[in-house]
Parts: C-alpha cells; structure tokens; sequence
C-alpha cells in the first residue's frame, strides 16, 4: 500500500475543504479564549491572590511592611510587661519577642524549623547585630528549659533592646 502524502495535503489545504472547515476553526478558537479567560479569572478570584494584591497595595501605599502596625501593637504589650515589676512577666517578655522575631523571620521567607535556623541564614550585613540575637535566643532557651532560671529586670531590658534593634532593622518596627 502507497499513501501519497502529497494529495492528502492537498486535499486538506484546497479552498473548498477550507471554506467547509472555517466555522468549525472560528468556533474552536472562541471556546478556547473563553475557557483561558474563565480560567484566569478563576485563578485571580481565589483568596490567595486577592490576599496577595491586598498586602502589596497596603504595603505600597503605607511604605511599610504589611503587618507592622500589629508588630508595633505587639511590641508595645511586650515593652510594658517590664513595667509590672514581676520576674514572671519578664521572662514572658522575652519568649514572646522570641516567637515575634521568629514569626517575622518565617513571613520573610527565611526557612527553618527554628529560629536558631533561621538566623543562620542571616548575616550580619542584613541584620546588624546578629550575635546579640544568638545570645538573646539562647537566653529564652534558658528560661524556658530552667524554670529555676534567675532574670533581672537589666538583663531583660537588654535582651528586649536586642530585639527591638533587630525588629528596627527590620523595618518591622518604626
């Protein structure tokens, strides 16, 4: 058996078959535009875009980082923890300026299961002070492993500074 390949062509290219065949083409290429549009649009309508919009427009128009009027919320209740005079509410402080920094670092994109992790893929041209940071970490580690652990109000103050200046370079906090 030959198959003339040649007159199949022809068959297929010649006016007559074209002019058969082109509402057939034409509806194919509106279904198909239709179909891309509605998928777009259904991509563009879920809560995770929107979200994302949102979020970059807020941050656009405030020039700050999305979230940062609840950071500086949450750091003001954690400052005036020190005010209570109470051992208890400073070493609360500085677990919750731990876990505020480590939520930060996480929404930032720095991956890790801790935030020891975290802060290993910083360095100190990105947050100045990092050390201070790693002592301030291992000092909550402390507290939270020690119950005995003995936390002066300095001490606290200083850790909190810690934070604060890491939270200030940042520019989670104004």
């Amino acid at each position: 058996m030959n198959i003339n390949f040649n007159a199949i062509l022809e068959l297929f290219t010649s006016p007559e078959i074209q002019a058969n065949i082109f509402p057939i083409k034409t509806a194919f290429f509106i279904v198909s535009g239709l179909m891309l549009l509605f998928i777009i649009f259904a991509i563009l309508n879920t809560h995770y875009f929107q979200w994302l919009f949102f979020q970059d427009t807020m941050e656009f128009l405030t020039r700050k980082p999305f979230g940062a009027k609840r950071m500086l919320r949450n750091w003001k209740k954690i400052s005036q923890r020190l005010e209570t005079g109470s051992e208890s509410e400073y070493k609360l402080a500085i677990i919750e300026a731990d876990k505020m920094l480590s939520d930060a670092l996480k929404r930032m994109g720095y991956e890790g299961p801790t935030l020891e992790e975290r802060l290993d893929k910083l360095t100190s041209a990105t947050l100045p002070g990092i050390e201070d940071l790693y002592k301030a970490h291992q000092l909550r580690d402390s507290i939270v492993h020690n119950p005995d652990y003995v936390l002066t109000i300095d001490e606290a103050k200083k850790t909190l500074e810690v934070f604060e200046k890491a939270f200030t370079d940042l520019q989670l906090l104004s």
